[in-house]
């Protein structure tokens, strides 16, 4: 919650004018709690997993032709009694796993030092925060996935079910064991308790998170991606290659980036991706 009453003991305390989007922070949020603030995350993820996947959800019902040769296991169509069974187990799992985690990890947030206080951050603090989590949240993705694949009972028992669907699709992109939810939404936050930052960058990092891991679980590769720029970025093809060839697959572990494969010299994945 914000300390002041009005827009003019803001601009009284910060001794400057409030750019509009501190204006419209300002009117919507400064008599809100930061819980209440925190829970909007809640909203958002399920924005983000609703909504994103959807247009490929279309693409696989109708097979338009124009992006058919785009399909990484062209082989495999899904159904929309197929589609829709796992848009609802993914809601199940949103409503009694991701939800209660958002809600009952405020303290934690609160601890590590997540503000809700003017001014907003600029757009490079905010972008080098996001760079930050991203590695970090990715090098931990890396060992843990690596773990659950080294172990015969973490496989089949945990990270199997996320691999029940061998050819990805958007929407089964959380669809996974609860025990690896809680796990991967730890390690989510991670980044944070390193560079603290402000809710608003929060709710972007969270939601950033669903999209980057849709994006990768689509089963669409087109050339014209621009995620194909950044260096060591794994993407699409990588990821599916990793769901096609399921505990056989020793490489590719981390959720976007492909360094730690070269690093740790189980780099095979992009001779394993040219011969899929």
């Amino acid at each position: 919650m914000l300390s002041y009453d009005n827009l003019e003991g803001v601009e009284l305390a910060l001794k400057r004018s409030l750019t509009v989007a501190k204006r419209l922070w300002f009117s919507y949020l400064a008599h809100k709690s930061d819980y209440i603030l925190y829970t909007h995350n809640c909203l958002f993820v399920f924005l983000v997993f609703s909504l994103v996947p959807l247009p490929w959800a279309l693409v696989e019902l109708y097979w338009f032709y124009a992006v058919d040769r785009f399909k990484l296991q062209p082989r495999v169509k899904r159904s929309f009694p197929e589609l829709f069974k796992c848009y609802k187990d993914v809601l199940h799992q949103f409503i009694f796993v991701v939800a209660p985690l958002i809600i009952v990890s405020f303290p934690v947030l609160e601890w590590v030092g997540i503000h809700t206080s003017l001014p907003l951050l600029t757009k490079w603090e905010v972008i080098s925060q996001l760079i930050v989590y991203f590695l970090v949240e990715d090098y931990t993705n890396y060992w843990i996935h690596r773990f659950l694949h080294a172990l015969q009972w973490g496989y089949e028992k945990i990270n199997y079910i996320h691999h029940e669907y061998n050819a990805p699709i958007g929407f089964a992109t959380p669809y996974t064991h609860w025990v690896e939810i809680l796990i991967l939404g730890i390690l989510t936050f991670l980044g944070l308790a390193k560079v603290p930052c402000h809710m608003i960058t929060l709710w972007l990092w969270s939601s950033l998170c669903q999209v980057k891991a849709i994006e990768t679980h689509r089963g669409y590769n087109f050339p014209w991606n621009s995620t194909k720029l950044i260096p060591f970025y794994g993407g699409l093809a990588y990821h599916d290659f990793h769901h096609f060839a399921g505990r056989q697959c020793q490489s590719n572990f981390a959720s976007i980036f492909t360094y730690c494969d070269y690093l740790y010299g189980i780099d095979k994945l992009e001779e394993q991706v040219k011969k899929h």
